[in-house]
């Protein structure tokens, strides 16, 4: 079973950074990609940025050049530093990993964090 514990959600003004950092525990075998998803109210949820495990990202034309993701394979924990956030930006938060629980197994889990709200005021 593998766990996801997220934080560093909160309320920002426009113009303002936050950072966020999800943290993978549990018995596997390898983590495979890493990424950010945001789901807004009324509004299905949407790819925010992923890095798979040699350090290759990808980004949300939204976010590119504001947002950047990273990860420490060592702790297996994704950040995403959040800059020049926008009232757009504004939903909650959720972390997603894709495991490989078994050296045996043919393809990776995906996994998903409880999800945390980012607010961004005008």
């Amino acid at each position: 079973q593998v766990q996801l514990v997220e934080s560093g959600g909160g309320l920002v003004q426009a113009g303002g950074s936050l950072r966020l950092s999800c943290a993978a525990s549990g018995i596997f075998f390898r983590i495979n990609a890493m990424g950010w998803y945001r789901q807004a109210p009324g509004k299905q949820r949407e790819l925010v940025a992923i890095i798979n495990s040699v350090g290759n990202t990808n980004y949300a034309d939204s976010v590119k050049g504001r947002f950047t993701i990273s990860r420490d394979n060592a702790k297996n924990t994704v950040l995403l530093q959040m800059n020049s956030l926008k009232p757009e930006d504004t939903a909650v938060y959720y972390c997603n990993v894709q495991v490989v629980i078994r050296l045996s197994d043919r393809d990776a889990r995906d996994y998903w964090g409880q999800g945390t709200q980012v607010t961004v005021s005008s």
